[in-house]
């Protein structure tokens, strides 16, 4: 195997990340600032780090880049307490150090003919979808993003009513993210808990919703992005197969060397030639296009 065949050598990092800031939310949800400017400079859209959460755990937990400041050298990450590893992480004070590899992945791609990305994230998925946003934003009018955002524990945000108004949506549906509102890009909520101005119901409801209000010009101009879990990104792909949108989709999946070595996070993936592969998720991905993980049904 040559080095062509492996685009993520000499493209990941090994850094003693400072952390700048660490806030909790609610739901055991935590968004840290780290120092990590090697990263922060070769970060996009849909990469992620692996880092060690603490001495006493060695094993590294993968997760994804939210936001950067590739002058100034920090990345934020926006996670949730799942087991002993998390919890560890977000025992992390301002000013220790993490130990981190990355940017690690395959990012998602903002395509010029489709000016009108449609992002939508769920739970933990949410940090990639910010990511394209800001992306977008300093392209200066070049996109015109529209974000949907679902979640079943609180948001890790307090949510604002929207100024921003979309067509098409129910009147009640108001609450949004205050960075996007900050950012002047249109962003809705979603969950089935019953929180204030949050749309009772599944972000692809929110999307069929939109999509629907567009004439032929708009929507042949959206491309969708979308990270969360597994079902949520099987039924997202059902709604660009249905509007015949294209689609790039990030996999969540456990892992553990995050660099290709193990190749204990491979995914099955369907070519265009009618044949499968298996895939590795940390350097083959994580973003696929939709159809290769969920085929069109015959």
């Amino acid at each position: 195997m040559n080095a062509n065949s492996r685009p993520h050598r000499n493209t990941i990092f090994v850094e003693e990340a400072e952390v700048l800031e660490h806030q909790a939310y609610d739901g055991k949800q935590f968004i840290m600032k780290l120092q990590a400017p090697k990263t922060a400079k070769d970060a996009l859209p849909g990469s992620f780090v692996h880092l060690r959460c603490s001495e006493q755990r060695p094993m590294r937990r993968p997760l994804s880049i939210m936001r950067t400041d590739k002058q100034k050298g920090w990345i934020e990450i926006l996670y949730r307490v799942f087991g002993e590893g998390t919890e560890l992480l977000s025992q992390n004070p301002v000013g220790s150090h993490i130990n981190l590899i990355g940017p690690i992945g395959k990012p998602f791609e903002l395509n010029p003919e489709r000016p009108r990305p449609l992002l939508l994230g769920g739970g933990v998925g949410i940090p990639p979808m910010v990511f394209i946003a800001d992306e977008a934003r300093k392209l200066k009018g070049a996109y015109h993003p529209m974000i949907f955002m679902g979640s079943e524990t609180p948001f890790p945000f307090k949510t604002r009513p929207s100024q921003i108004m979309i067509p098409g949506l129910p009147d009640d549906t108001i609450a949004a993210m205050p960075l996007m509102e900050d950012w002047d890009i249109p962003s809705r909520l979603a969950s089935q808990q019953d929180f204030p101005g949050v749309y009772q119901g599944y972000i692809t409801d929110l999307a069929r919703a939109w999509l629907n209000i567009l004439d032929d010009t708009q929507r042949n101009e959206v491309e969708v992005f979308a990270c969360g879990p597994h079902p949520m990104l099987e039924a997202v792909a059902k709604v660009a197969q249905e509007f015949e949108l294209p689609c790039q989709i990030s996999l969540e999946e456990f892992m553990a060397c995050a660099v290709g070595g193990c190749a204990g996070c491979v995914v099955k993936v369907h070519n265009d030639d009618g044949t499968t592969a298996m895939k590795r998720v940390c350097v083959d991905g994580p973003v696929f296009p939709a159809e290769a993980i969920f085929p069109k049904s015959s």
